[in-house]
């Protein structure tokens, strides 16, 4: 797909930006649609997933069919069965007729399912099934149906930390991934956030008739470096209020008003200063806050002692406060590191020399009480624990067994 072809794409569906991530999903999505093959687009929540499903729909040999996007975290698990697959009359209370459910209504075409990381188990397995043979039995019937639909689906959750927490089923997992397209984050997008924000001010200025927002050069600064946790969405509603109440009525020679950075952070929701970083895609803790805290401060603590020491060494002065002697080791040159799910936390090796117990706040006993801590939650379940920490089972093994040496 050269880019001429990407950009009458991008110009057809509205899509704003030149990151490389956001080709590579569209240029997937363009190769598998002429296919039959299931979909499943991951990627945080306002990061415009719902474009990809009607891409692949639109450039394949089901665009004379019909398409149907389902909410499915939107329907309440009482009735997500009759939706998906419907139901027969007097099969429950307020059934007084038959119904179609859209996998019958979209024979021949192609169903979106929006977070599908939360539909229930019992739906699972009627999903598995379609997914596998094309069958399904309408709630309330003993009659097998057939139909010949093609599924996209999406999710802003980790679906493996589902698997592992046994709210998703892993062969369902699998059945869904046969081609993943992942939607980057808009923080990961700074060279697209002016172009979108762009993009929708001139939109509003020419819906209402307002001077169009632009932005100096410091406030293009701000907008780059915030963190933007919703994504497009919340980058839109942030343009949109920013041209309702900065701007003013369009009249000749005043058709563009530039704002700076302060003002521009007038609109910019404040990020709370403590919060702790998560495992992503991870539904609750097993620590609370102040435990968090407290394993934080630790590492923040270890981390000022280590860097008194560097400096106290290499510059040949004493470091601002006593600390215990230390001697400092030359260390092998630095690699590049693992990604955080396969790598351990490693304390630096150094031999205390103290005449006193001191607190343990190294990055391993850190570590051990994290561990610790996860096996405690998930009764000893090492599958469950590695997911809660967002590391591989190889390295939780490899972790336990250096602590039953000691």
């Amino acid at each position: 797909m050269d880019s001429q072809d990407l950009q009458r794409l991008k110009n057809r569906y509205d899509i704003i930006g030149n990151d490389p991530a956001l080709n590579r999903a569209l240029e997937t999505a363009i190769a598998v649609a002429p296919t039959d093959l299931t979909v499943l687009i991951t990627g945080e929540s306002g990061v415009g997933k719902e474009n990809i499903p009607r891409i692949i729909h639109q450039n394949s040999l089901r665009r004379n069919g019909k398409y149907f996007a389902v909410n499915c975290g939107g329907i309440p698990e009482g009735t997500i069965n009759s939706e998906l697959f419907g139901h027969e009359k007097g099969s429950f209370t307020g059934a007084t007729e038959t119904r179609k459910g859209y996998f019958e209504e979209a024979n021949g075409g192609t169903l979106f399912l929006d977070e599908v990381g939360e539909l229930p188990i019992s739906t699972q397995v009627m999903l598995l099934r379609v997914l596998q043979n094309g069958e399904y039995i309408k709630v309330g019937s003993s009659k097998v149906e057939k139909t010949d639909v093609r599924v996209v689906a999406a999710t802003n959750i980790n679906l493996m930390y589902a698997v592992a927490q046994g709210k998703f089923r892993e062969d369902l997992y699998y059945r869904l991934n046969a081609i993943q397209i992942r939607m980057p984050a808009l923080r990961d997008r700074k060279d697209d956030i002016y172009l979108l924000f762009r993009k929708f001010t001139s939109d509003f200025s020419e819906k209402y008739r307002v001077c169009k927002i632009a932005l100096t050069h410091d406030g293009i600064i701000a907008l780059r470096n915030y963190r933007w946790p919703g994504n497009i969405r919340q980058l839109k509603n942030v343009a949109e209020t920013v041209s309702a109440l900065e701007s003013v009525k369009l009249t000749p020679g005043a058709e563009r008003l530039e704002i700076d950075a302060e003002t521009l952070r007038k609109y910019l929701p404040k990020e709370e200063e403590n919060v702790l970083p998560a495992i992503a895609g991870s539904q609750g803790s097993a620590f609370s806050e102040d435990e968090k805290k407290m394993f934080v401060k630790a590492l923040l603590d270890l981390r000022q002692e280590v860097d008194q020491l560097k400096m106290a060494v290499y510059s040949g002065h004493q470091p601002s406060h006593r600390l215990p002697a230390v001697p400092v080791r030359e260390e092998p040159e630095a690699q590049e590191p693992e990604p955080f799910e396969e790598a351990d936390w490693q304390e630096p090796e150094m031999q205390e020399q103290v005449s006193s117990p001191a607190p343990d706040l190294s990055l391993q006993k850190v570590s051990e009480d994290l561990i610790q801590k996860a096996l405690e939650k998930h009764n000893g379940n090492r599958k469950l624990a590695a997911a809660e920490l967002g590391i591989s089972e190889r390295t939780l093994y490899r972790r336990l067994s250096k602590e039953m040496k000691k």
